[in-house]
């Protein structure tokens, strides 16, 4: 069966850090781009992070330049997320997911967004509230 987990969200201070991991299961990650995407209440999903498959390529939307670090594990089929410098309007059910279009972010870095219908394999989310 493929499928990602998400975890590592929880309630955390403004200005505090999280780790979120992207488990993989009956796929490679290593195979396929991958993206954060989160949706806050009330709002669209977004995609602020991308890491290529095999190209070093990775995007960062604005709001994430800076505070958040995608990475990859492939010991362990995971793919993080670092998020420092956290902000309430970060507060979000975030998700990753694999793009089946493409092997690289390039195409968002030169577009400056992540196109969700090219991703699929979503997992349920991990909550991240930021709050003090």
């Amino acid at each position: 069966q493929v499928q990602v987990v998400e975890s590592g969200g929880g309630l955390v201070r403004p200005g505090g850090s999280l780790r979120l991991s992207c488990l993989a299961s009956g796929f490679t990650l290593d195979d396929y781009a991958i993206g954060w995407f989160r949706q806050a209440p009330g709002k669209e999903r977004e995609g602020f992070s991308c890491v290529g498959a095999g190209d070093g390529s990775t995007y960062y939307s604005d709001s994430a330049k800076g505070r958040f670090t995608i990475s990859r594990d492939s010991a362990r089929n995971t793919v993080y997320l670092q998020m420092d410098s956290l902000r309430p309007e970060d507060t979000a059910v975030y998700y990753c997911a694999a793009n089946l279009m493409r092997r690289s972010c390039s195409s968002a870095q030169s577009m400056g967004t992540m196109l969700r219908y090219e991703y699929d394999y979503w997992g349920q989310g991990t909550r991240v509230t930021v709050s003090s």
